[in-house]
């Protein structure tokens, strides 16, 4: 971290973005906290209604309307920029758009002086994470997205329904783009320390890899539907970004299905970011965990990982 007062900067005060600053206002994550936006007006609004709640909250959190100069000694850039994803519109057909945006912003943050960690939400944020590091040129391990971090959460509240056992003792994942071609590797998932698929095995009559196939699927199309009926989602992906944020400031070596450049896990060029599991502390991107995937689960990940790798060669910068 840049000193000891923890400083985050947030770039985008749309729903995503003032869904982070509600949480980490709550959560007292950070000791100041800038808001930067185009639409100056709309932060500088933000930037007020924050501070009037903070007499009923335990935070002494500083939290103001700023610039790109206040950049310069900030410890963590969130990105929440960009333009919505429409009703029906992929996280992919976004990418073009939020290029514009992100070239734009990034070269700015970095001219102010910033040497922290860029922390990404904005989608398709496998993509964008990777814009944010060409545009950048910092090292990969400052350079990090959300990834499947929610993909995972709502996957593990399902298995906690479907299982009936604490979410938090369900542990699986949801790897690859944040979007339609994510996959679940059945294989890793276990109840505590009970693989999913042998309890399939001595209990056929109360679960099946159907219904765990239909979990899967229902948290694949979670957005479309969240999008469907509200127009866009924010709680989810702001809360998530919070505890990312949470995890770097505690130095906590936690681990999160962001996104990630990968290093040569899994055979595969190392200039792609996508949701792996890797363990987050205070520089960033500590250590990339490569799954012990099955065959097919690893051509479903290569296959994802080449969508990532086509479409971001589509970007005209």
């Amino acid at each position: 971290m840049a000193n000891n007062n923890r400083k985050v900067v947030l770039i985008g005060t749309g729903m995503v973005g003032m869904s982070f600053a509600y949480a980490a206002l709550n959560q007292s994550v950070c000791d100041e906290l800038v808001l930067i936006d185009l639409n100056e007006v709309r932060a500088k609004g933000e930037a007020m209604d924050l501070n009037h709640g903070l007499a009923f909250s335990n935070s002494s959190m500083k939290i103001y309307f700023g610039s790109y100069n206040d950049c310069s000694n900030a410890d963590i850039a969130v990105i929440c920029a960009g333009v919505n994803q429409q009703p029906g519109e992929s996280r992919l057909e976004l990418l073009q758009r939020n290029t514009k945006v992100f070239s734009s912003i990034v070269p700015r943050v970095v001219s102010s002086g910033f040497d922290g960690i860029f922390l990404v939400a904005t989608n398709p944020v496998d993509i964008m994470t990777r814009v944010t590091y060409e545009l950048s040129g910092f090292n990969a391990a400052k350079v990090i997205g959300t990834g499947t971090t929610l993909d995972t959460a709502r996957l593990r509240y399902l298995l906690g329904k479907y299982f009936e056992v604490d979410p938090r003792h369900m542990h699986a994942y949801v790897i690859g783009e944040h979007g339609d071609s994510e996959i679940v590797p059945w294989s890793q998932a276990v109840m505590a320390v009970k693989p999913v698929t042998d309890l399939i095995k001595q209990h056929p009559d109360l679960y099946s890899m159907d219904d765990l196939d239909r979990i899967s699927e229902n948290v694949r199309t979670a957005a479309y539907e969240i999008i469907k009926a509200k127009g866009s989602t924010y709680y989810g992906i702001g809360m998530a970004v919070c505890r990312i944020v949470r995890a770097i400031f505690n130095n906590e070596n936690s681990v999160f299905t962001v996104s990630v450049r990968l290093r040569g896990e899994y055979g595969l060029r190392n200039d792609v970011f996508i949701g792996n599991p890797c363990i987050l502390n205070s520089g960033g991107a500590n250590r990339i965990l490569e799954l012990n995937l099955t065959e097919d689960e690893l051509e479903k990940f290569k296959d994802s990982y080449k969508i990532l790798d086509e479409n971001f060669h589509s970007i005209e910068f």
